[in-house]
Order: structure tokens, then C-alpha cells, then sequence
């Protein structure tokens, strides 16, 4: 890339001075370089009086404008790839000088398959002919074909077939299937798109992408990797952990960025949306990784970056040395003095200006590539918000552009779960924040011991919301140094505990299992991963319950009065089934404390004892109440 911005920049200046030899300098309004749309205005300006016409030739276009006042604009058409644009300066028919400029159009020159889905009865209707032909010499869908994915929960009758559109009457067993639509236009170009059905109870339906998302979702452990905190060889020593990581019960990794940026930062100053940093490997041991987490049932998700770019990347250093004759000065956002605007108070990161569809565009496909190239299961978006509020009407899109080619990915927003937008707008799931930007919803609950409990009962109530599921978590790339490092071991079994049996999506973040002491973006050498403080096991039993309680993956939760005055909280966790339902007992003080359960609920246990699914210790209720030692959790549940 910057090669071609170089050399689009030399090939500008020399024609421009073949204009000047001729002694009319006809000249863009801006350098070439790469373009992230089909079309483009250009302006043109030639010496007043001297041209009556201005002529503009790309290879997909021509176009003759006046040369009003000595200046035109011109919306020429552009092609995949090298774009040599013209401009000649007529006087009566003469050509009186010219001027050529190079623009590199980066786009996908494919159709666009789109599948329509139409419930009738038990059984579904597929239909891909609403595709759309190529943007760029297009031509007519040639040849529809469907497939279903290998990684199904059974086979699905009549697949693989062709045609433009299907029935699917035989409902297979319960569970999510995908089916990919492949479409081929009359020049071998093709493109591929998913739906997502759902069979249950011998009904089978489609999943609406827009608004649903795919189950595993609901039940996921993402646990944050930081590559350089796993050994000196990046995304290798990733994989070589993959069986630890599946016996510890997660189910999908949240990489750190892994796209390019300068040495020796942590990767959220991107200097390229479509290279690998070198440090972490390259393009073939990231798909190593991903493969080989799939084949152990570990989804891979990856941060991305879509609020800012470097300092150092190419098209912010073409904009600081062209400024605003560069094709990216209006790539980023810029105040009244025209100075790029800055993300927080770090200068060298340069805030994209999603006013631009070409900087929309670019965002859109850098997330289509990893999902494309890389199988990918979905992202965490940094700084989510700040797209938001310059463009609010982009996430919708770009969730429906990402849906298409893979429904079932997970999209995490960096933003407040507490803000309804995100839920309606694009996303699955959003941070446990506080209506404060970037501020954790439990920071103050943990600093004010006394009052743990109280204050950790209010955020979890104020995070309640139908739209969004929460991503919840004590420790990860913003929090400083360690939660255990803060708070001690017998705090960090309790939160542990209280984490995974709340409503939402739980992050454990790299050594969080065991202990690790560390600041993400303070220390860049491997971890030891001895379990020093005897959490792993902790943390294991906690992640297989979340599995097999069925309560413990709801979205319902009862907060419940146990202990008046003392710093203990309680709530119960509703399954669909009241015998599945699971009592949760947690003790965030040092001293012993008398629990007493709510009547209602001593009733319905009239008789009966409960266990402990973490100790397998059977607690009888008698008059309801129950001692709970100082800093313990109990998982309990009717024998």
C-alpha cells in the first residue's frame, strides 16, 4: 500500500508539470491513491478563460463538464484495481493540456447473494433470487447453489442442491443449522451468503440476523488472550494452550488486536486493517489457531479497531504531507481549525470521520475480511461508542453486511450495555459499564469493602435490559493491575463465583485462572502459569456449572433480602423448570454471616434440603436460615 501511494503521488506531481510545460497546468483537487467506492468526484481546476471544456476519462468512464470559472467537478466510474483518471483541457476542440492521476479501488468486484427466507407450516422456503449482479460490469446469476455446514448438529435432507430456491420440509433434530447460498454470475464471480434455522419441537424456522442471535451466544465464556502473555512466539503459543483452555470450559477466546501496529504497542494504534502484526505471526498461523480451536469446540473472536487508525498509518501520513490536497484528509475527523481530532488524550490516535462512506465502506470490509479469510467468530469492537455518535445509522449496517456471510457471530460492543442503542442497533452483547463512559460497573462496589454487597446489588440491578446481553468481568485489557492482586484470594472465589451465575456473557482474562499479577499494557513478558493461589480448580468447577445448570445460562434473576446489615448477596437464578431453579449465596465480609431465606421460598422447600453444587455438601433448611462463613460462595440447589 505504501508503494502504490508513492508511486500515485510521483506519476501526479510529473503530469502535472507536463500541464505546466504546456503552459495550462490543469489539476486535481487531491493526489490519487486508494479508493474505497465504484465512483468518484474529482476536482479539476484549470487557469480561468484558458479551457471551455474539461474532458475526464477513467476506465469504466468519460465525462465533458464546462469549465465554468475555471473549475469542475467530476463523478467518474472506477473499476477494481488500477484506475488510470485523466483530465484534458479543450479550448474549441484543441486539447491545450492534461493531467492524469492513479486511484486503486480495493473493493470486491462479486455479486452480492442475498437469501430471502419464507416459513411455511413445519418447513422452510430458501430463495437466493433477490441476489445482486456485480457492481462493476455486472452481469445475471448463472448458477445457484446451497450447502449445508459440515459443523451442523445433523444432516439436513436434500442438501447439497442447486437452484435459485429451496424447500426444506423435513425438520431435522433439535437444534441451529446453517446454509450457505452460493452464487455465480455469467463471468465466474461469485459470492457466498448464510442463514441461520432453528428446529425445535418438530417446527423448523428461520433466525431473524437482525434482531436474534445464534444460542451458543447465550452460553459463551469468553476468555480474553493477550498472545505475548503466552510465550515469546505469539499465536503459536495460543494453540500450544488450546487443551488447557478447553479443559478450563471455555468457549470461545477473545484475541487482542492482532492487526498491524507500531512495535511495542499493545495493538490499538492500527497502522494496517489487513495485515497480522509480525510479532504475534502471520496469516497462516492465525489459521492454524482458529482451526485448531473449532476442532476443540473453542470459537475464535478477534478486537477490533474501528474508531481511529495511527498516526503512522499511510493514509494519515499522506493527509499530514498533501493535507488537503491528500485522498484522505476528509478520511478523518476534524475540527473547525481542520486539525484531525484524537481519541481521549492520545494524540497518535487519529479518530476516523464516519461522515465519509468511503471510511464506512473501508470498516465494513476490513470486519468482512477476517470473517472471510480467517473463519473468524465474530469481534469485540473497541470504542463502539464512538462510531455511534458521529454516525449512529453504521452499526446497523455494518451488522447486516456481517450477519450475511456468518449469522452466528458474536458482536461485542466496547460501550455501555446500560445504553439501549446498542442492543436495537448492531449488537449482541455490550459492556457492564455505568452510564459513565468507560467506567466499570463494579469498580466502586469493590473499593468500598464494607459495602460490597449493597453496591454490587445495585449495579447488577441497573444492568437489566431486554436488548443486549451483558458482558460482564472482573478483570480485562482496561482494568489495571490484577482483581486478585487488589482483592486478595478469598474476594477473587467469591466475585469468580458471583461472575459466572449472573445473567449475561462472562470474560476471564489471560492467568485470571490463576492468579496472574500483571498490567496488560505495563508488562509484555509470558506468565507463569503455576496455580499458586488455588483458583484453577475454583474456576473450573464454576465454568462447568454454568454449563450444566440450565438456570445459570437464563437471562432471569431475583435479587433477594438475606442478610440485613450484613455484606452478603443473594439472588436466585430461574430456569424454566422451578426445580432447576438455583440459589446463590455469596459473602463478600470477612465475618460469618446468618442467612435467612425469604419464606416463600422455605415453603416451597417444606421438608427438603438443598445442595451445594460447588462442595456437594447437603444443607437442610429447617427454619430457613443458613451460616455462611466469610468470604464463601454457595451454588444451591433443591436435592
Amino acid at each position: 500500500m505504501y508503494q502504490h501511494l508513492i508511486r500515485a503521488g510521483l506519476l501526479g506531481a510529473a503530469l502535472l508539470l507536463t500541464g505546466a510545460a504546456d503552459q495550462v497546468p490543469v489539476s486535481f483537487g487531491s493526489a490519487g491513491g486508494d479508493a474505497w467506492d465504484f465512483s468518484k468526484s474529482i476536482d479539476i481546476t484549470v487557469p480561468e478563460g484558458r479551457c471551455d471544456q474539461i474532458v475526464v476519462t477513467s476506465p469504466s468512464s468519460a465525462v465533458t463538464l464546462p469549465a465554468e470559472r475555471g473549475r469542475t467537478r467530476a463523478r467518474i466510474s472506477l473499476q477494481p484495481g488500477d484506475n488510470q483518471v485523466r483530465a484534458e483541457c479543450r479550448q474549441n476542440g484543441i486539447e491545450r493540456g492534461s493531467a492524469q492521476q492513479s486511484w486503486n479501488v480495493r473493493l470486491r468486484n462479486t455479486p452480492t447473494a442475498l437469501i430471502d427466507t419464507f416459513e411455511n407450516g413445519s418447513g422452510v422456503t430458501l430463495d437466493a433470487q433477490r441476489s445482486l449482479p456485480a457492481p462493476v460490469r455486472g452481469s445475471p446469476i448463472a448458477a445457484y447453489e446451497w450447502r449445508a455446514r459440515d459443523d451442523n448438529p445433523a444432516p439436513l435432507a436434500g442438501l447439497p442442491t442447486s437452484g435459485a430456491r429451496i424447500e426444506l420440509s423435513d425438520v431435522p433434530p433439535d437444534g441451529e443449522y446453517r446454509i450457505t447460498a452460493k452464487v455465480t454470475d455469467g463471468n465466474d464471480r461469485v459470492d457466498e451468503a448464510t442463514v441461520m434455522l432453528r428446529a425445535q419441537g418438530g417446527i423448523l424456522r428461520a433466525i431473524d440476523a437482525g434482531r436474534d442471535h445464534a444460542a451458543w451466544i447465550d452460553g459463551a465464556v469468553v476468555y480474553g488472550v493477550v498472545p505475548a502473555l503466552f510465550g515469546p512466539r505469539g499465536l503459536v503459543d495460543v494453540t500450544a494452550r488450546l487443551d488447557q483452555l478447553r479443559e478450563l470450559g471455555v468457549s470461545a477466546l477473545w484475541l487482542s488486536p492482532i492487526t498491524e501496529s507500531p512495535p511495542g504497542d499493545f495493538g490499538y494504534a492500527v497502522t494496517d486493517y489487513f495485515r497480522i502484526r509480525q510479532s504475534l505471526g502471520d496469516e497462516r498461523k492465525l489459521r492454524e489457531l482458529v482451526q485448531a480451536a473449532h476442532a476443540r469446540g473453542i470459537r475464535v473472536i478477534i478486537d477490533f479497531v474501528p474508531n481511529h487508525l495511527s498516526d503512522q498509518h499511510a493514509y494519515f501520513a499522506d493527509s499530514m504531507r498533501r493535507e488537503r490536497s491528500s485522498p484522505y484528509f476528509s478520511f478523518f475527523a476534524r475540527g473547525q481549525d481542520g486539525k484531525a481530532e484524537h481519541y481521549f488524550d492520545w494524540s497518535n490516535l487519529k479518530n476516523l470521520n464516519y461522515a465519509n462512506p468511503e471510511v464506512q465502506r473501508l470498516v465494513i470490509e476490513a470486519f468482512a475480511y477476517w470473517v472471510r479469510e480467517f473463519d473468524v467468530d465474530g469481534f469485540r469492537v473497541d470504542a463502539a461508542w464512538g462510531p455511534k455518535q458521529r454516525a449512529p445509522e453504521f452499526w446497523p449496517r455494518w451488522r447486516a453486511e456481517l450477519k450475511r456471510i456468518q449469522p452466528d457471530l458474536l458482536l461485542l460492543a466496547e460501550a455501555s450495555a446500560r445504553d439501549p442503542y446498542y442492543g436495537r442497533h448492531g449488537f449482541d452483547a455490550a459492556y457492564d459499564w455505568t452510564g459513565k463512559l468507560g467506567e466499570w460497573a463494579w469498580r466502586d462496589a469493590f473499593e468500598d469493602a464494607p459495602n460490597t454487597a449493597r453496591r454490587l446489588r445495585s449495579a447488577i440491578e441497573a444492568s437489566a435490559s431486554g436488548d443486549v446481553l451483558v458482558f460482564r468481568f472482573l478483570d480485562n485489557n482496561d482494568t489495571g493491575p490484577r482483581f486478585r492482586s487488589r482483592h486478595g484470594v478469598g474476594r477473587t472465589r467469591v466475585a469468580a463465583a458471583m461472575l459466572l451465575t449472573l445473567p449475561g456473557i462472562p470474560g476471564i482474562y489471560t492467568g485470571e485462572e490463576v492468579g496472574a499479577a500483571y498490567e496488560p499494557y505495563k508488562d509484555a513478558h509470558p506468565i507463569a502459569w503455576d496455580d499458586s493461589y488455588g483458583l484453577l480448580h475454583w474456576y473450573k468447577r464454576l465454568i462447568a456449572l454454568r454449563r450444566e445448570q440450565p438456570a445459570l445460562r437464563s437471562r432471569e434473576i431475583r435479587m433477594l433480602d438475606v442478610a440485613e446489615g450484613q455484606n452478603v448477596l443473594a439472588y436466585l437464578r430461574v430456569a424454566g423448570t422451578p426445580s432447576d431453579n438455583v440459589l446463590v449465596l455469596l459473602n463478600y465480609g470477612i465475618s460469618p454471616a446468618n442467612v435467612s431465606i425469604p419464606r416463600e421460598i422455605v415453603a416451597k422447600l417444606s421438608g427438603a434440603s438443598l445442595s451445594d453444587l460447588l462442595t456437594g455438601e447437603e444443607i437442610a433448611i429447617g427454619d430457613g436460615n443458613i451460616k455462611l462463613d466469610g468470604e464463601t460462595a454457595r451454588i444451591l440447589k433443591l436435592q
